[in-house]
C-alpha cells in the first residue's frame, strides 16, 4: 500500500469515528427526551420541535456549507465544525428551560452541517468507484438511566473533543491526500447547471423521503418504546439500540457487496438502483409495528424493515457521487441534503402533532411507509442512467489554496 493510500484509509478511520459521534450528538436528546419532557413538563408537540430544532440549521446551511467545501480546504473546514457541534452537545447539560435547549440544537445543527458534504467530497476524490460503497457505508440509554440527561450531555460533549485531536495531525499532512479536491482540470460546474439535471432532482426528493424515515425512527422510536411499548429506559437502551445496529451492519454489507457487482463488471445503474429501492420498500414494514400487539413479533418486523434500510442507506451519496464526479461533489451534496434534512424538520414536528391530536403512533407510521414508497418510485422515474455527468467549462473562480 502507498504512503497516500494509507494516509486516504486513516482519513477514512477517522470519519467513520465521526460519523458515529455525529449520529450519537444528534439524536442523544431522543434518548433523552422520556426524563426532560418529564422535568420540563413538555408536551408531545415541544418534544417534537426540540428534536426538529437541530435539523433548521443544518437542512438551512447545507448549501452554503458545500459552497464553502469547494471553496476552501475541507479537512479545516470540517474539524471546525465538529468542535462547534460537540462544545454545543457540552453545553446542552447546562440548560434549564425549552427556548435555551432549542438554542443549543439550532448551534449544534450549525456545526455539522458540514459533515455530509465533506464526506462526499473526501470520499468521491480519493477512492474509486469500486470502494466507493464500503467507504460510505463505514461512513446513550445507560448514561441516562444511572446519571441523568444533564451527565449524558457533558460526558459526550467532552469525549467527541478527542477525536478533534488527530484529526488536526492528520490535517496538517492531508496536502497530498486533498490535492485531488482542488488541483483537477476539470471545470466546476454554477448550482443552474446543476439543477437543470433532473436526476439531480431525483436524489433530492429521494433522500428528502429515506431521511423522513430514518429521523422519525431517530427521534421518536425511544419515546414510542417507552410510552406506548412501556419499556424502561434500561429497557429501551438495550432493545432500541438494536435497529441502529441493525442499519449499520446491513450498510456496512451492502456496500461492500454493491462495490463487488460492480467491480465484477455490474453496471453501476443497476446494481445502485437496486439497493436503493429495495431497501425503501422493504424498510415499509415497519408498519406493521404499529398495530402488532405480540412484542416479538413487533420487533422481528422493526428489525427487518432497519436491516432493508441498511440495505439503501449508503446508496444515495453513492449515487450522487458517481453522477456528479469531484468537481460537483460538495455543491451537489450540499443541495441534496439541504432538501433531505427538510425531513428532520418535518419528521419530528408532525410525528409529535399527530401523537397530540390521536394519541397514538399508528397515523405516523402510516406516513413513514408513504413517504418511503415515494422515495423509491424517485429513483425508478426521475433518476435516470447512473453514469458521470459530462459538466460544462465553466469555473466559479480560482479555488483557494489548500494551505488556508
Amino acid at each position: 500500500m502507498t504512503s497516500r493510500a494509507r494516509e486516504q484509509w486513516i482519513v477514512l478511520a477517522l470519519l467513520v469515528v465521526s460519523v458515529s459521534i455525529n449520529y450519537i450528538d444528534r439524536g442523544n436528546l431522543s434518548v433523552a427526551a422520556d426524563r426532560l419532557a418529564d422535568e420540563l413538563k413538555l408536551n408531545p408537540t415541544q418534544v417534537g420541535l426540540l428534536l426538529s430544532g437541530f435539523f433548521w440549521t443544518y437542512a438551512g446551511l447545507q448549501i452554503f456549507s458545500g459552497w464553502l467545501i469547494d471553496r476552501y480546504h475541507v479537512y479545516w473546514i470540517y474539524g471546525a465544525g465538529f468542535l462547534v457541534w460537540s462544545v454545543a452537545t457540552g453545553l446542552t447539560g447546562l440548560a434549564h428551560g425549552f427556548w435555551m435547549i432549542f438554542a443549543l440544537r439550532l448551534l449544534l445543527g450549525s456545526g455539522e452541517s458540514v459533515a455530509y458534504p465533506s464526506y462526499s467530497k473526501i470520499i468521491c476524490a480519493g477512492f474509486p468507484e469500486q470502494q466507493r460503497g464500503l467507504a460510505n457505508a463505514l461512513i446513550g440509554g445507560t448514561i441516562v438511566s444511572r446519571f441523568g440527561w444533564r451527565n449524558m450531555f457533558f460526558a459526550i460533549g467532552l469525549t467527541s473533543l478527542i477525536w478533534l485531536i488527530p484529526w488536526t495531525v492528520m490535517t496538517r499532512r492531508a496536502t497530498r491526500v486533498s490535492a485531488a479536491l482542488y488541483d483537477s482540470d476539470e471545470s466546476s460546474p454554477g448550482w443552474r447547471e446543476i439543477l437543470r439535471q433532473r436526476s439531480a432532482w431525483g436524489t433530492f426528493l429521494a433522500l428528502f423521503c429515506g431521511n423522513y424515515a430514518w429521523y422519525f425512527l431517530l427521534t421518536w422510536l425511544p419515546w414510542y418504546l417507552v410510552r406506548e411499548r412501556h419499556y424502561s429506559i434500561e429497557r429501551m437502551a438495550v432493545l432500541g439500540s438494536l435497529p441502529f445496529w441493525g442499519v449499520g451492519f446491513a450498510s456496512i454489507a451492502s456496500g461492500w457487496v454493491s462495490d463487488r457487482l460492480v467491480a465484477r463488471g455490474g453496471s453501476p445503474t443497476v446494481v445502485r438502483k437496486s439497493f436503493a429501492v429495495g431497501g425503501m420498500l422493504l424498510a415499509m414494514l415497519m408498519l406493521p409495528v404499529a398495530v402488532l400487539k405480540d412484542e416479538t413479533a413487533a420487533m422481528a418486523c422493526l428489525m427487518t424493515a432497519c436491516v432493508s434500510f441498511g440495505f439503501y442507506s449508503s446508496h444515495p451519496w453513492l449515487i450522487t457521487q458517481r453522477l456528479a464526479g469531484p468537481q460537483a461533489a460538495g455543491r451537489w451534496s450540499g443541495f441534496q441534503n439541504a432538501i433531505g434534512n427538510l425531513a428532520g424538520v418535518s419528521a419530528p414536528v408532525i410525528t409529535g402533532w399527530i401523537v397530540d391530536k390521536t394519541g397514538q403512533f399508528f397515523y405516523a407510521f402510516v406516513v413513514v411507509a408513504g413517504v418511503l414508497a415515494l422515495g423509491a418510485a424517485s429513483y425508478l422515474v426521475l433518476v435516470g442512467p447512473i453514469e458521470p455527468i459530462a459538466w460544462k467549462p465553466k469555473r466559479f473562480g480560482t479555488p483557494a489554496s489548500p494551505a488556508l
